[in-house]
């Protein structure tokens, strides 16, 4: 008895896949009320046999995507009061709409053995890279009224899971949940970052 087209004919045969894909996010914690959209496209091909692991079993699929579109949306321009030392001070810190473009190069993703005809799960980790018009994460005004001290170039650390839904043996709806970290590494001055961002991925792939 079977559910649907096998993926023995795309992902065990080791087929390149492509596809585009949309990308809707959060900031956690302190960037709760940061929010994020992607849209992009992704390429790949699984470069090992199946490996026998038991429940872990699965092939070692490689991958990369680049985003055009990037856009983070932050909270308005305000004025920021604290203490310091006894002492109280003003700063303006930016915010707003932050446009850019991204580039995963690297997408390690363990796409799992399963009986289903239908549906792979796999677990991934990556690493990217994200230009902005703007220095990003909005941090102190400087004179000219772009933030100050963060960076125009931030690296994206990532992990997650997902799900391949198999609609025809070569055709696939993505869906996926990464934890993203935002980080210029120090290259300004300060390093706010985004510790991490929750990314809900939905694609849809060709396997050729």
């Amino acid at each position: 008895m079977t559910d649907g087209p096998a993926p023995d004919d795309s992902i065990r045969a080791r087929r390149w896949h492509y596809g585009p894909f949309f990308n809707w996010g959060e900031g956690v914690g302190d960037r709760s009320d940061f929010k994020f959209v992607w849209i992009g496209g992704e390429v790949g091909k699984p470069i090992t046999r199946v490996l026998h692991a038991g429940v872990l079993s699965g092939q070692l699929d490689l991958a990369g995507n680049v985003i055009p579109f990037f856009q983070s949306y932050t909270p308005a321009a305000r004025i920021r009061t604290f203490v310091f030392q006894g002492m109280t001070y003003t700063e303006p810190i930016g915010g707003g709409t932050y446009t850019g473009v991204s580039l995963t190069p690297v997408i390690l993703r363990w796409d799992f053995a399963t009986r289903s005809h239908r549906f792979q799960p796999w677990f991934q980790g990556a690493g990217g890279l994200i230009y902005t018009t703007h220095k990003f994460p909005p941090d102190v005004l400087v004179p000219h009224g772009t933030p100050g001290a963060t960076s125009v170039w931030n690296f994206t650390p990532q992990g997650g899971i997902g799900l391949h839904c198999f609609t025809q043996p070569r055709r696939s709806i993505d869906l996926g949940v990464n934890a993203v970290h935002i980080s210029s590494a120090s290259l300004g001055d300060h390093n706010p970052g985004v510790n991490a961002s929750l990314q809900v991925q939905i694609g849809y792939s060709w396997w050729k």
